[in-house]
């Protein structure tokens, strides 16, 4: 499983929730809503201290990171980050690994 961040979507970190050099942005499964491959639970993400990360990428100095405890939600999918442009949101897709 890897994480993919894009140039758009680092773009939108940095100017949405203020991340620089020496940050970590968490990716976690939350209860609620729905993904396209977990239903009833959605993709959340937040600034946070990895504890046991399973993976991480690093970009311009930020970690982005998923924890081992929440790795089954991907079910051996990379993670794709990107910015819907329409909406300007982060968009997220999954592809099997």
């Amino acid at each position: 499983m890897k994480i993919f961040v894009s140039t758009d979507a680092l773009q939108w970190f940095q100017e949405e929730m203020e991340a620089q050099a020496g940050d970590n942005i968490r990716f976690y499964a939350r209860y609620g809503g729905t993904s396209p491959i977990n239903e009833g639970f959605s993709l959340g993400m937040t600034k946070d201290t990895p504890v046991i990360p399973s993976v991480t990428v690093t970009i311009e100095n930020i970690i982005f990171f998923i924890e081992e405890k929440d790795e089954w939600f991907f079910n051996g999918h990379d993670l794709y980050v990107d910015v819907d442009t329409k909406l300007k949101e982060l968009a997220y897709s999954y592809k099997k690994a």
